[in-house]
């Protein structure tokens, strides 16, 4: 049996997404809370990357993680495991979360949470396609997936705020151009904060969260 919460999300009765999406930006600024939309391709290392930024903020915020996934509740466990709130939230076999869906998943969280992160559904795709009402956007690039992504999903990395490039420490194993990678990004979004890391090290992290850290206290502050 499921150790922890799971939540079926219904489908979005709103037909103007971008509306509700600025409306729940709106309700969390209001109760202070910030919240971070983490999108990449299956197998990038979100949760693992996610874990690592848990382990640095949850010194200063109150976090909480949704895991959203067609089925299974294989990530939320893992964040369970490590010690923080997390539920699962399942699409129905959507491909992406959009505000309202968003605003359901965060009600199985506790009421105190200050930063809230999402592990969008896995694809380069759809979760760029709709606003989830988040704050932030970030994106992961790993290595493996090569360094021409940006070009190919340019909606994707147009739409974020933040880049991670992970996997650093497999360079060598693949053909990946850090130079080109960063290019591409900045070709598609030059205002673009690109972050190199290796979330199975922690390597690059610290400043990751650093950074993420200065955006929510931001977000928090402003009135």
């Amino acid at each position: 049996m499921d150790r922890v919460q799971v939540i079926e999300l219904k489908e979005s009765i709103l037909e103007n997404n971008d509306q509700d999406a600025a409306l729940l930006r709106d309700e969390l600024k209001d109760k202070g809370v910030f919240y971070l939309n983490v999108m990449s391709s299956p197998g990038s290392g979100k949760t693992t990357t996610i874990l690592q930024i848990l382990k640095r903020l949850s010194g200063e915020f109150r976090v909480g993680v949704m895991e959203a996934d067609i089925d299974s509740s294989v990530d939320a466990l893992k964040v369970q495991e490590a010690g923080y709130p997390a539920v699962q939230l399942h699409t129905g076999g959507m491909c992406h979360l959009d505000a309202q869906m968003s605003r359901q998943g965060m009600q199985g969280l506790p009421e105190d949470t200050q930063v809230v992160i999402l592990e969008n559904v896995g694809n380069l795709v759809c979760p760029a396609e709709f606003d989830t009402g988040a704050v932030m956007n970030l994106v992961i690039l790993s290595v493996p997936e090569g360094d021409d992504k940006p070009l190919k999903y340019p909606l994707m990395f147009e739409k974020c705020q933040a880049a991670v490039i992970n996997k650093i420490d497999a360079m060598p194993a693949f053909d990946f151009d850090l130079e080109k990678a960063s290019a591409a990004i900045r070709q598609r979004n030059p205002e673009m904060e690109i972050f190199p890391i290796s979330a199975a090290s922690g390597e690059g992290v610290d400043a990751l969260c650093e950074y993420l850290s200065g955006q929510i206290r931001k977000w928090l502050a402003a009135e």
